[in-house]
């Protein structure tokens, strides 16, 4: 028995605060005497650059990915003392340069479950062929459940015609002509499954080309 969660709790979430190692080592160069001052500093002094380069290359590979969250619904599941309550969010992961990923997180408050669908949505990654015009190269089909979806290459100003969660899989894909079409069922978790799989079935003409064993002119031809 599920029903639909009224309110979506937001804020930064707290980080643990953790003592540095210099601080450490400076706490223990107090305790022991002046001895060795020296080569305190220079630990700390390196030390704290590495931790500050290492900072910052990971604000920036969390920089380039972007999140949307589909859905999140109140669930609850049934044991011995009663009914447990939890939520359940989808999550959209992407880069817009090609790689996309659907996520799900269940955690007993919404930021953890947030959390959770996007760790989920970076394990299940998808590089998308994307053409010139931000498109992509052939029509495909993507099934999940009882949900299936259609997209078809566009010409250039087109845009996203989408909807649902269909829509934001492909805008976090990167892809800006498209046409897409939902046949079947309307879940979101579904939909979103089977826009994934097809762009995971995505081949460019030269793979296609290469898998069949002939040149790329009679792919054309």
């Amino acid at each position: 028995m599920t029903e639909t969660n009224d309110q979506i709790q937001t804020g930064a979430v707290p980080a643990a605060s953790d003592v540095p190692a210099a601080a450490e080592g400076q706490q223990e160069q107090r305790r022991g005497g002046g001895g060795g001052r020296g080569d305190a500093k220079g630990d700390r002094r390196g030390g704290g650059g590495g931790r500050g380069r290492d900072n910052r290359r990971g604000q920036e590979r969390d920089s380039e990915w972007q999140e949307r969250v589909v859905q999140i619904r109140r669930v609850s599941k049934t044991v011995k003392g009663g009914k447990k309550m939890s939520f359940r969010a989808i999550v959209v992961v992407g880069n817009e340069r090609g790689q996309v990923g659907v996520g799900v997180g269940k955690a007993g408050d919404v930021i953890g479950a947030v959390r959770k669908g996007v760790a989920d949505g970076k394990k299940h990654l998808v590089k998308v062929p994307l053409t010139r015009t931000s498109s992509i190269p052939t029509l495909s089909n993507g099934r999940d459940g009882a949900a299936s979806v259609l997209i078809r290459p566009a010409a250039p100003g087109t845009g996203v015609i989408a909807g649902g969660s269909i829509r934001t899989v492909l805008e976090l894909a990167g892809i800006k002509n498209v046409l897409a079409k939902r046949l079947g069922s309307k879940t979101p978790l579904n939909n979103a499954r089977a826009a994934m799989q097809a762009l995971e079935g995505l081949r460019t003409h030269k793979e296609t080309a290469k898998e069949r064993g002939i040149s790329l002119e009679q792919i054309y031809s």
